[in-house]
């Protein structure tokens, strides 16, 4: 009976850890997967996204790493077809901002507020954030794969650090210490978009140049 039991007791944790280990094979394959198809999507049908999905995506993008943990993004999300229309609808492929579901502007404070290097004793200042375009591009392309995980389309177009900010600035009346990175818009894609090859071994190098 107890080389019985010890024999039952030993299969389920054959199983339990075969199962565990094919759960894991599963995430890591769902999360390449999610990588290697993510693509620009630039035309959209005209179905909306629920708040639970908007929510979901931009959990995503805050999840992003951010340098001494500032998290300096702030997301613009703009669902009012009116002022997608006033921001782009004369702006070049205005389309895809005027037909997606939502456009989220992804902004980051160029400011904070914190003790200067080295002088753990001195009082907090105000200073200049030199990585807030570097965090809120990681948070940028959290967003872009959350997207493409939940089979939503989206692209990612630039603002910073051209003249197209100024519209974007003015329209959405913006604070001066914070800048637009990129609007992205967001929905359900029109087309059969295919993503790019872009793996080039030559672009390699080991331990040096």
């Amino acid at each position: 009976m107890k080389k019985i039991l010890l024999i039952t007791v030993g299969l389920a944790m054959l199983l339990a850890g075969c199962c565990n280990g094919n759960k894991a094979q599963d995430a890591t394959e769902a999360a390449i997967n999610t990588i290697m198809n993510r693509k620009s999507v630039r035309s959209f049908t005209d179905q909306k996204l629920t708040e639970e999905q908007i929510e979901t995506l931009l959990k995503a993008a805050m999840a992003a790493p951010s340098a001494i943990n500032i998290q300096p993004w702030h997301f613009v999300v703009i669902d009012d077809d009116a002022v997608k229309q006033e921001i782009w609808g004369e702006g070049f492929q205005s389309e895809m901002f005027t037909s997606a579901a939502v456009v989220v502007v992804v902004c980051g404070d160029t400011k904070t507020v914190r003790k200067p290097f080295g002088k753990p004793d001195a009082e907090p200042e105000e200073v200049d954030n030199i990585f807030w375009y570097e965090d809120c591009s990681a948070a940028t392309e959290n967003l872009l794969l959350a997207a493409e995980a939940m089979g939503l389309g989206a692209v990612w177009t630039a603002l910073y650090p051209t003249e197209r900010m100024a519209p974007v600035i003015e329209k959405l009346s913006l604070p001066e210490n914070v800048k637009p990175l990129c609007a992205v818009p967001i929905g359900y894609p029109a087309g059969d978009d295919q993503p790019k090859d872009k793996w080039k071994p030559e672009k390699i190098h080991r331990n040096r140049w």
